[in-house]
């Protein structure tokens, strides 16, 4: 597959050569910054991305750019018509302006928290722990992560994503509480902590605790190299189920609709 890379920081850069070690072509690398992007375009200039990606002849495009520029690359790119995926994170609360996008267009998009294979594996793990332990209601819960200090946005994606896995799991917790406490919590609320700090690619635990004892649930990404790998897969998969029909055009998916 030809792919077009928007966004060329360190991610930009791995899964480009993660793409290549998969036998893909990455034919265009765009970025406002990087000097040795393929194509620079100015901050903020969403159609130059476009049509850099257009005039490339890209069969699929993947979006490793930046909280604050990552839905102006959407509205761009969608209506192209290329299978999208997208692994900034940072946007949640505007997925349903992106499903309407792409059934206005017809354009698919394919998003995660966290392209990791092994994270993904994670959500299930915690989702069937949740369920156990929703008979015994003496184990509290709460989840924390921890990742480098370039990060721009906190808390992550993928802990967010975690989050939800277990309310959706639980009637303990109903409410998310991303910001210190400076009072007691109540009984119903989950609360979701970060620590950013050097060079950690990306460490999620969460905590099941009583009086008696403590389960603790981690991933610690050794590199980056897997949310690499997994974003090419899913690029592979997206495109895949689009041509055998087993997917539509005109939607949002995430990865559990590709694995």
């Amino acid at each position: 597959m030809k792919i077009a890379m928007v966004g060329y920081g360190k991610m930009g850069h791995m899964i480009c050569e993660c793409a290549k070690s998969f036998g893909h072509e990455v034919v265009a690398t765009i970025d406002v910054a990087s000097e040795d992007a393929s194509v620079k375009v100015p901050v903020g200039d969403y159609e130059a991305v476009a049509r850099a990606v257009k005039s490339s002849g890209a069969e699929g495009i993947i979006e490793f750019s930046h909280p604050t520029a990552v839905m102006g690359n959407i509205k761009a790119l969608l209506p192209l018509g290329l299978p999208l995926v997208v692994g900034t994170t940072g946007w949640n609360d505007k997925h349903d302006e992106v499903k309407k996008l792409a059934a206005d267009c017809g354009g698919v998009i394919m998003t995660s928290a966290n392209f990791s294979i092994g994270v993904n594996m994670l959500y299930k793990i915690i989702e069937e722990a949740v369920k156990v332990l929703e008979a015994f209601p003496e184990y509290d819960i709460s989840t924390w992560e921890m990742h480098h200090n370039q990060k721009a946005d906190s808390p992550s994606g993928t802990a967010l994503e975690i989050a939800n896995h277990i309310l959706a799991n639980t009637k303990k917790k109903t409410e998310i509480v991303t910001d210190a406490f400076h009072e007691r919590p109540a009984a119903n609320q989950l609360h979701v902590s970060s620590t950013r700090c050097g060079n950690v690619p990306g460490t999620h635990t969460v905590f099941f605790d009583s009086k008696a004892d403590t389960i603790e649930i981690t991933h610690r990404a050794r590199s980056r190299e897997g949310f690499a790998m997994g974003a090419v897969h899913a690029l592979e998969k997206l495109d895949s189920k689009i041509k055998t029909g087993d997917l539509k055009r005109g939607k949002l998916y995430f990865m559990s609709d590709l694995f």
